[in-house]
Parts: C-alpha cells; sequence; structure tokens
C-alpha cells in the first residue's frame, strides 16, 4: 500500500480559513519591495495567501490583513493593480 502525500495548507488572511496551497492566491512582497501577484508560487519573497474569492481579497484590503502578513504598506495603486489581476485571474 502506497503512502498517500499530505497536501501543503495554506491559511487564507482574508476568512482565516485554511484550504489546500493549490487553491489559494499567493501575493508576494520581493526583495526589492514590490507587491506582485505570484502565479507559479515560487517567486522569492515573503508570500501571503488568499482565497480566490471576491469577498475574502476585498477583506484582506480592508482590514489591511494583507500589509499586516507582508509587513509592508501597500499603496492604494498597487491595491488597485492586484484587484485588476485577481479579478482577471478567475
Amino acid at each position: 500500500m502506497r503512502k498517500q502525500r499530505k497536501l501543503p495548507q495554506r491559511t487564507c488572511v482574508g476568512c482565516r480559513t485554511m484550504r489546500p496551497k493549490r487553491e489559494m492566491v499567493r501575493i508576494v512582497r520581493t526583495p526589492e519591495g514590490d507587491v506582485l501577484l505570484d502565479a507559479t508560487g515560487k517567486q522569492s519573497g515573503r508570500g501571503a495567501y488568499v482565497c480566490p474569492d471576491e469577498n475574502c481579497i476585498e477583506q484582506a484590503f480592508r482590514k489591511r490583513q494583507l500589509e499586516r502578513a507582508l509587513e509592508i504598506t501597500i499603496a492604494p495603486e498597487t491595491i488597485d493593480r492586484l484587484r485588476d489581476e485577481l479579478g482577471r485571474d478567475k
């Protein structure tokens, strides 16, 4: 009998729900200080995970939970850009 691999779990910064890593969207703060959407999940830097649900994403922005997780203040233009990118990914 084969041993089943454990799926990595991550917590959404918006709703605080644990979900499999593959179901989440990663947002990363690069070593240069840029905040980007990480489609590959392998970009270097400090990352935070959000459910692909619009309510979770908005809650993460509105309550500044994403800023706390990334340990950086995010400019309003960057938040608008991330909203656009996340909206297109659905």
